[in-house]
């Protein structure tokens, strides 16, 4: 199937029209998003990575990343909670071209409808997949206990299986071992807090997860990996989803952003120039012209990297350097044209109840996302300029 074709089909216009309904709802209530969820889930969304084989869609990732971002221009909190669900399919996918079978059963059991989610994310953790602050403790038969706090936990209402990663202290000759693996809802020994009330996202319910000695058995523990940075595909695939498909859901906000503004100028009139659209305004057009001349050069960003990982480019030391610039290009221009869009909306974009105003709380959120704008840039930097010598 297409790209084309998967966006009409998969995610035609009247589905998409009801999510937006919807949204606003959501947002006010701070409620997951159960009706989108039932709805994506039917449509086969869910099941974009799967192969045909396993009942699935079997696109790649440049076609996921579109349909994340017309999904976004209808809900982002909807789209960015499904991303999570996508990232580990998406690195299934990844893993399975470059001839890594350690995550087929991911991509089996999606096609099966259980629904995934990333519980990686820890508070004060800035090393993110590098080290943990969860303590992951060897059982008999070769399972692991994990103990420890995750934080935005999307999905939290509605995951079967949960990515959770911890920390062997007793490994690696003293250094530790990191340890993965997936946590299926039946299992004791964790809970969810009823927390997520936040400025923006609130769809998403991205709770907090509490770990307390709950048990991962042996054929569910798929990578251990040693502490600190290290060449294994298994973290180029999560970068690459993770990354790409949060820059997806920003691009589409800021699409929406985009289109809302230009509708607010064409409808809003001056009173001082006897009622002539506000769209004839010089200074209104500027700032309209700015929004779309930055959305313009995202577009085309986000296509050539999601190409790239489904090609299987090889852009060596500069593969990371382009998923954290898509990724913080991606959340920074979605602020930018927001504000834009707001400025040149008027008043009412002030009140609540108003898209922008929920566009505007929404895409706060992208300067939270790993990578931040710091690790980002010291990203990018070791790649050009080597890393930091000693002081």
């Amino acid at each position: 199937m297409s790209p084309e074709a998967a966006l009409s089909d998969v995610l035609p216009d009247a589905l998409l029209e009801r999510i937006r309904g919807r949204a606003a709802g959501y947002d006010r209530d701070n409620a997951f998003f159960h009706e989108d969820l039932e709805e994506l889930a039917a449509a086969g969304y869910l099941k974009i990575f799967v192969p045909a084989s396993d009942g699935g869609l079997g696109l790649g990732l440049a076609a996921a990343a579109q349909l994340q971002r017309r999904l976004a221009t209808a809900a982002p909190a909807t789209a960015l909670a499904i991303n999570m669900h996508l990232v580990w399919t998406g690195v299934a996918q990844v893993l399975a071209a470059r001839g890594d079978s350690s995550l087929d059963f991911v991509l089996r059991e999606a096609g099966q409808g259980e629904i995934f989610a990333f519980g990686n994310s820890e508070a004060g953790n800035d090393s993110v997949l590098f080290d943990s602050r969860t303590a992951a403790v060897p059982q008999a038969g070769g399972g692991y206990s994990f103990t420890g706090r995750k934080i935005f936990t999307s999905l939290s209402p509605a995951w079967t299986r949960l990515g959770i990663f911890g920390k062997d202290a007793s490994a690696g000759n003293g250094d530790g071992q990191l340890i993965h693996g997936f946590l299926s809802r039946d299992t004791p020994g964790y809970e969810v807090l009823a927390d997520w009330d936040t400025l923006g996202m609130r769809a998403s319910q991205s709770n907090t997860t509490v770990l307390d000695g709950a048990v991962v058995p042996a054929e569910r523990i798929f990578r251990k990996l040693p502490v600190g940075p290290i060449a294994d595909p298994l973290i180029f695939a999560i970068f690459a989803c993770f990354e790409t498909l949060l820059a997806a859901v920003y691009t589409g906000l800021g699409e929406r952003a985009l289109t809302l503004a230009v509708e607010a100028v064409t409808r809003r009139t001056s009173f001082k120039n006897g009622g002539r659209s506000y769209a004839q305004d010089p200074d209104i057009r500027w700032k309209v012209a700015d929004a779309a001349m930055a959305m313009d050069a995202l577009y085309p960003q986000l296509s050539t990297v999601t190409s790239d990982v489904d090609a299987l480019a090889d852009h060596g030391g500069q593969w990371f350097p382009k998923l954290v610039g898509l990724k913080v290009s991606a959340t920074e221009t979605a602020r930018t044209v927001v504000d834009l869009a707001i400025r040149v909306s008027g008043g009412s974009s002030y009140f609540r109840g108003s898209e922008l105003e929920r566009l505007y709380r929404d895409v706060l959120a992208g300067m939270f996302h790993p990578s931040d704008d710091e690790s980002a840039h010291n990203t990018v930097a070791n790649a050009w300029l080597g890393p930091l010598e000693p002081g």
